[in-house]
């Protein structure tokens, strides 16, 4: 059965229905999947908030000038924002290496962390880089720490079994990245957005992310915002009620969505992830460098050679994406609560990722 008439069926869980059609490793219909570098249909174009980010702003976060920006919506999901690829040149190399070198490292918390000593998972990138410049094609190969890597969590961590964000469980978040993102949400119209958690997940070809919806943190007048490095993916953006047939859309790599309004808390799911359509190794915006002379201030740094080597490596197969949240809003405190270290049980390595062939439910999660 074609996507198209699984959309039309609706009735119980069709949301449910479409995530296996696109899970499916066969699967070559996809011409229902929505690809906003050639917008039609749907999609409309949304307009930005040039004036709340200068162009020097912009160029210290790695990003063109907003005007330069080209920003879409999508009929039916008001809020919605799908932003292709507003990177500079070279400046997606940055986050990318941020993902693998920097944010798995304590006091940030990884799903490692779970069934491995605290010292075996102190350096992720160290125990990893040799063994995955080695790497050749064969899927007998063990695979390195980075690769066994999910997911790692920032600023306030998000606790697995209550689904909750708590005070007590909470360290400083990237200021790097909270420009990038203060950014964004500003040209989105989000001015004073404050990036207090952050989800990162890690993907391979053989990855996917459970329906869910983002409601766990307190304040949900602000957007979520998705960032995505890597080989491309297809997400599926629903409804209030997983009965509601979503709507399937590629993702490639700098492609930034944004989640506000009454898209804010819409189940929505990544049933598979693609090889980027150059048919390339790498999307070709990651084979440009990024240029000698940064702006005063920026962000961004310069990755050496052999570091930049390690991370083309990895997105070979994966895909990185970065979800930033606002947790609280302007003065507003976390509900006291007792009985919790806040930390909590993650699920384990794979059970977020993996979609059950036979059918086993999908539990929720506070990733995309």
């Amino acid at each position: 059965m074609a996507a198209a008439a699984l959309t039309r069926e609706g009735g119980e869980d069709a949301f449910r229905r479409l995530f296996r059609f696109y899970r499916q490793r066969d699967v070559s219909d996809l011409r229902g999947v929505v690809d906003f570098s050639a917008p039609g249909g749907q999609v409309f174009r949304s307009q930005l908030s040039i004036s709340s980010v200068s162009d020097q702003d912009a160029y210290r976060a790695g990003l063109q000038p907003v005007s330069q920006w080209k920003a879409y919506g999508l009929n039916g999901y008001p809020g919605f924002i799908f932003i292709p690829n507003p990177f500079l040149p070279g400046c997606q190399r940055h986050w990318v290496k941020q993902c693998l070198k920097l944010y798995p490292q304590k006091p940030n918390v990884c799903n490692l962390d779970l069934h491995m000593a605290p010292e075996k998972t102190t350096d992720l990138w160290g125990q990893s880089k040799e063994q995955l410049k080695r790497k050749g094609s064969s899927k007998r190969e063990p695979r390195s720490l980075l690769e066994k890597l999910r997911w790692v969590t920032l600023g306030y961590h998000y606790n697995w079994d209550t689904k909750k964000y708590s005070a007590n469980h909470h360290t400083p978040f990237p200021s790097d990245l909270a420009f990038l993102s203060e950014q964004v949400a500003a040209a989105c119209g989000f001015r004073g957005f404050q990036a207090q958690a952050g989800i990162l997940n890690y993907y391979h070809f053989d990855s996917s992310l459970g329906i869910h919806v983002d409601e766990s943190e307190l304040d949900h007048s602000r957007p979520l915002l998705s960032f995505s490095f890597g080989q491309s993916s297809i997400f599926l953006l629903g409804g209030r009620k997983r009965e509601e047939a979503p709507t399937a859309m590629f993702m490639h790599s700098g492609d930034i969505m944004v989640m506000s309004g009454l898209s804010r808390l819409l189940y929505h799911a990544v049933p598979r992830v693609l090889p980027n359509p150059e048919g390339t190794a790498l999307p070709s915006c990651l084979d440009q460098a990024l240029p000698s002379d940064l702006p005063v201030g920026s962000v961004i740094e310069h990755s050496s050679d052999e570091d930049w080597q390690v991370c083309a490596k990895y997105l070979q197969s994966s895909r990185i994406n970065m979800t930033i949240r606002q947790v609280l809003a302007e003065g507003q405190k976390f509900p006291e609560e007792s009985g919790t270290n806040g930390k909590g049980q993650a699920p384990s390595e794979d059970s977020h990722h993996e979609e059950n062939s036979r059918g086993k439910r999908h539990k929720p999660n506070a990733v995309s």
